[in-house]
């Protein structure tokens, strides 16, 4: 394109500087009689030379300049017609380009999801249920369906308590089982976690997150309806009745893992990226497999969201990072933080805040740093259910994974991509991981009882 510009502009330079004429009528001179076209001459002088005469030959040489400028003026018209069309095939090959190239971040659709991951098959199950229309690409249920798969609302079928409201076991027609969230929305701030949450599942889909299955409007009472999670909260699983029994070492370095690929898709592969703002064992929950899902989303917030540092702050006690609790500065930091805690908790198999006095709290994060940080400490805070179960090398690894992950300072905290990424190899094969167990493992109290 630049040399098209070349040409043209010396065109132009030629039509309108009139190289023919110099102050006076230009004669062109041929040779003398005595020339001979068969006699040795220089090349020189076998040339035609310019001359300047007034008033010889006018009427020749304007029909002659005639002549050049309409070839020159037939030249720029096209170059002209071919710079406009060389112009419009390069912007129409540059367009095709950018609509076909697929970003390699933030896509909408997660490498584990390219890899073969199942989504979930309620979708199918579930639209054979009875509904009333859609909203946008959300499912509108019925009320009565609701009211009847509850047992309007029988509190025997509660799952879970949260904020605003509970979480019901429901089953709907063709023996479908799902949960229903009931949202009272007597406040502002409940309409609004309503509408964010529905807003932004209905865009995500994700093995490690949970599926929106439906929503419901009926008075001041918002529903939405998610596939059903048989072995609930990994809190119930860890701080409830069972204690983490049913939690071996390899179920739980998967569970972080599977929570790792949910944050990383919400981070990495969302467009806009989202930061949940929320996340806490009580909010991540396991399937009949035990595959650890992202839940409760009503707090979370788009990357591109304007005044992000400004918006009000939410949260758990425990899980809320330092600079979005003191500075109210909110980064997807912030979730790798709460990341660590969880971690913690998986770790160690204690809550994120403990009593130690009726107005007294500790940290789980102030408690442990120093030992995290401790080998010869370490494998003595292990939660007692997997103390025996793991190698110490590997549990070495994941406190230096939380110890990064819970850094006061966000900046020396890992994208959640690493801390996938060191996770994998910690987790068998069978499980979603790489590692191969091919022998017996180093357990934790052998190797302590080894030391002394």
């Amino acid at each position: 394109m630049k040399l098209l510009l070349l040409v043209l502009l010396v065109l132009l330079l030629l039509v309108y500087s009139d190289p023919f004429r110099v102050g006076a009528t230009p004669v062109l001179l041929v040779p003398s009689p005595a020339f001979s076209p068969n006699s040795p001459v220089s090349a020189t002088m076998a040339a035609p030379t310019v001359a300047y005469s007034p008033g010889v030959g006018e009427a020749g040489q304007r029909h002659s300049m005639d002549s050049h400028r309409k070839i020159l003026i037939a030249l720029i018209v096209a170059c002209t017609t071919l710079g406009a069309i060389i112009s419009s095939l390069l912007g129409l090959w540059i367009y095709h380009c950018k609509c076909s190239r697929k970003p390699h971040r933030r896509t909408g659709r997660s490498s584990d999801g390219e890899k073969g991951l199942s989504l979930n098959p309620f979708f199918a199950q579930f639209n054979s249920s009875r509904m009333i229309g859609k909203k946008g690409s959300v499912s509108l249920v019925d009320y009565k369906l609701l009211e009847k798969g509850t047992e309007n609302f029988r509190e025997s079928n509660i799952l879970g308590v949260g904020g605003f409201g509970r979480v019901y076991r429901a089953q709907m027609d063709d023996n479908l089982i799902v949960a229903v969230k009931k949202i009272e929305c007597q406040s502002h701030d409940a309409e609004k976690e309503f509408q964010n949450e529905v807003d932004l599942l209905s865009r995500i889909q994700h093995p490690n997150i949970i599926s929106l299955l439906g929503c419901c409007s009926q008075g001041d009472a918002r529903f939405i309806v998610y596939e059903l999670m048989q072995n609930g909260s990994l809190e119930t699983q860890l701080h409830g009745p069972s204690h983490g029994s049913a939690l071996t070492w390899h179920m739980r370095m998967k569970i972080a893992l599977d929570t790792a690929r949910g944050l990383e898709y919400l981070h990495e592969h969302c467009h806009p990226s989202v930061i949940h703002r929320d996340l806490k064992t009580s909010n991540i929950l396991l399937d009949a497999n035990f595959n650890a899902k992202l839940s409760d989303f009503g707090l979370a917030v788009a990357d591109g969201t304007q005044n992000k540092n400004n918006i009000k702050l939410s949260g758990t006690l425990g899980y809320v990072a330092p600079e979005y609790l003191l500075d109210g500065k909110l980064t997807d930091k912030s979730d790798v933080y709460a990341f660590g805690v969880v971690l913690l908790e998986l770790l160690l198999g204690r809550r994120p805040v403990e009593k130690l006095a009726p107005a007294q709290c500790q940290s789980i994060v102030t408690w442990a740093m120093p030992q995290l940080t401790d080998r010869s400490k370490l494998p003595n805070i292990v939660d007692p259910v997997i103390k025996d179960t793991m190698d110490l090398k590997h549990l070495y690894q994941v406190a230096a994974v939380a110890v990064l992950c819970v850094q006061p300072e966000p900046s020396y905290r890992p994208l959640i991509t690493d801390v996938l990424h060191s996770l994998i190899p910690l987790v068998p094969v069978e499980l979603g991981g790489t590692l191969r167990v091919t022998q017996l493992v180093v357990s934790v109290g052998s190797a302590v009882h080894s030391d002394h």
